[in-house]
């Protein structure tokens, strides 16, 4: 009965474990205890995996009217993209206000890189 118990809680604790998480905020530092950047605490990938990909395609290849992605640091700059990721264009919905300023410069940063 012990070993019967002890199975529920540990399968129910992995479980658990692997929902949590994950969920930085503004105030979040790295390991070191400091902020190195604007960008530091954000993970800009899944960002726009949760948000970007269900209408620019998932390797953000384009889909539908929603242009391709997967190379837009050739076309466009990180502020432009900024501005663009910030306020909408063209049936994008702005984003400013659903994102942080910051969330949105690394989101704007990881695209621009992508040439």
């Amino acid at each position: 009965m012990k070993k019967q118990l002890f199975g529920v809680m540990l399968g129910a604790v992995l479980v658990l474990g692997a929902c949590g998480g994950g969920n930085k905020t503004d105030n979040d530092q790295n390991a070191t205890g400091t902020d190195n950047g604007a960008t530091s605490s954000v993970d800009a990938e899944k960002i726009v995996n949760s948000n970007c990909t269900t209408c620019h395609g998932g390797n953000l290849e384009g889909k539908g009217a929603a242009p391709a992605l997967a190379n837009i640091g050739s076309e466009l700059s990180q502020d432009e993209i900024h501005d663009i990721v910030s306020n909408g264009q063209n049936g994008m919905p702005p984003f400013k206000g659903t994102l942080s300023d910051e969330e949105i410069t690394a989101v704007a940063k990881y695209l621009a890189d992508k040439k």
